[in-house]
């Protein structure tokens, strides 16, 4: 994704024209009066959306092209503008050019500089187009780029969860529902739990791509144009799928950006719940990982304390994708068709939001290989008898006993363990026939975290030995998919 080199002046007192030049030549031959400076400081956006400058100019030299090809506008023309285009691009990136609060907005920046470069042949490039149009482009430009920048940090966080995974492969850990110790599983298994959301956070980008890829571009201010273009030619250059239908619809709907905003909030979620899960690890109560000094911080008042701050900040910041996702659907909620000036507020919430999601799902890369984990502390966390519970109904259920009986039965057991202070691992099979006749010396076998967790065979069960075959697949599969490569369907 492109980034801009400066900021914009957004204040009245700097670099903000206040005379008649305030009245936008774009639009002013109806206005007597200039923009007043607080109302032009109000609505103007090039304080953020100077950040989509390089689609901008990709847009106007496609647009360009097309107009000659067309013989709108001739080709020496277009050379012109082209040329005066790359030139406002190179000053643009190297902060030569910056653009003031009077231009209201990146394309209007553009258009004036390159008035004043090239001179009356600029004011040829608007033809055809409207600022509509012109920024909706701009922004799904700027959205499959984004995609992109997030399907490589989705990558990323998997490529952490396989590779510890596989570090850890036979490590056992007591698996928690209701944050109570439930049944030991396989530490890889519960890491490879997050590899699978992040699958689907990954199909729901591609299928946003999907969507967005569509040319808006010659849909005009609402109604299209009378000038003979070819919208496909601008669909080509700028590698759209295909021409947006309806050009109501194309200039006035956000629903991409809402849906980008929407998977960025659910992969947000998911990353925060990891972030929970390693704030807890670290805890003196669970003691299950160590986290590298590189990626913790300290207290400015206890010596002894190193704190989770990355999971926790990865915890806090999904707050923000939210809200940027409720923003969004709110400007849209209520808007008449066409085009309406709350379409503004999109960008700033978009901006945020991919910058939120494919930061925090990269830092949380690197946090999760830098820990180190303690696996006698899970091992003997996972050595709690009554996590064994289930498994001594199984059995039974194995030899024929009802499982809801057998589960009565298991249950009386525990009590009478909880009673005692002993766990069910502590009685013997003698013992255990007390309560069923069906357990067997072969009862002890099952008894211990080890055997719960190689009998659990079952698809998507948390044995080593499918363990084993899932990371196998997983490493002999291709790379890192090509980024924005979402399946097309066929339009």
């Amino acid at each position: 994704m492109a980034t801009r080199k400066k900021s914009a002046d957004t204040g009245a007192g700097n670099g903000t024209r206040n005379d008649a030049e305030s009245t936008n030549r774009s639009w002013g031959g109806r206005f007597q009066e200039a923009t007043a400076s607080d109302a032009l400081g109000f609505t103007a956006s090039i304080g953020f959306d100077i950040r989509l400058y390089p689609y901008d100019i990709r847009t106007s030299i496609a647009h360009a092209r097309m107009l000659a090809s067309t013989g709108i506008i001739s080709a020496k023309d277009r050379d012109q503008i082209v040329r005066g285009l790359r030139d406002v691009e190179k000053e643009l990136d190297e902060g030569a050019f910056v653009p003031t609060i009077s231009d209201e907005d990146i394309h209007m920046a553009i258009e004036r500089r390159l008035t004043e470069k090239i001179g009356a042949v600029g004011a040829r490039l608007h033809a055809a187009r409207s600022r509509n149009d012109q920024v909706v482009t701009d922004v799904r430009l700027f959205l499959k780029d984004a995609i992109a920048a997030t399907l490589s940090a989705i990558d990323d966080l998997q490529s952490a969860l396989v590779s510890q995974a596989q570090a850890y492969v036979g490590a056992i850990m007591p698996g928690y529902t209701h944050l109570q110790r439930a049944q030991p599983i396989l530490l890889g298994h519960h890491l490879l739990a997050y590899h699978d959301m992040l699958e689907r956070d990954r199909g729901r980008f591609e299928d946003c791509l999907d969507r967005a890829d569509v040319l808006p571009l010659g849909s005009g201010a609402l109604a299209g144009t009378t000038l003979e273009i070819d919208r496909a030619i601008v669909a080509e250059e700028l590698g759209f799928a295909r021409v947006a239908q309806n050009s109501m619809d194309a200039i006035s709907d956000r629903d991409f950006v809402a849906e980008y905003l929407s998977a960025a909030a659910i992969l947000m979620a998911h990353g925060s719940r990891l972030a929970g899960d390693i704030t807890l690890w670290a805890t003196s109560e669970f003691g299950f990982v160590r986290l590298h000094d590189a990626y913790s911080t300290g207290s400015s008042m206890m010596p002894q304390k190193k704190n989770p701050d990355i999971a926790e900040l990865a915890r806090g910041k999904t707050g923000r994708a939210f809200g940027n996702l409720m923003g969004v659907l709110t400007v849209m909620k209520g808007l008449p068709l066409a085009y309406n000036s709350d379409l503004q507020e999109d960008k700033e919430a978009l901006f945020d939001g991919v910058d939120t999601a494919v930061r925090t799902t990269t830092t949380l890369a690197a946090l999760l290989r830098s820990l180190t984990f303690d696996e006698k502390a899970m091992r003997a966390a996972a050595d709690d008898g009554f996590l064994l519970a289930t498994d001594l109904a199984e059995y039974l259920v194995a030899r024929g006993v009802p499982f809801r009986e057998a589960h009565e039965i298991t249950g009386g057991i525990v009590l009478h363990c909880t009673e005692h202070g002993i766990t069910p691992a502590d009685l013997s099979a003698t013992d255990l026939a007390r309560f069923c006749d069906r357990f067997e010396e072969d009862v002890a076998e099952i008894l211990t975290p080890e055997a719960a967790v190689d009998r659990r065979t079952s698809p998507g069960g948390t044995s080593g030995r499918n363990l084993k075959a899932r990371l196998k697949q997983l490493s002999t599969s291709p790379g890192p998919r090509p980024s924005g490569g979402a399946k097309r369907r066929k339009r």
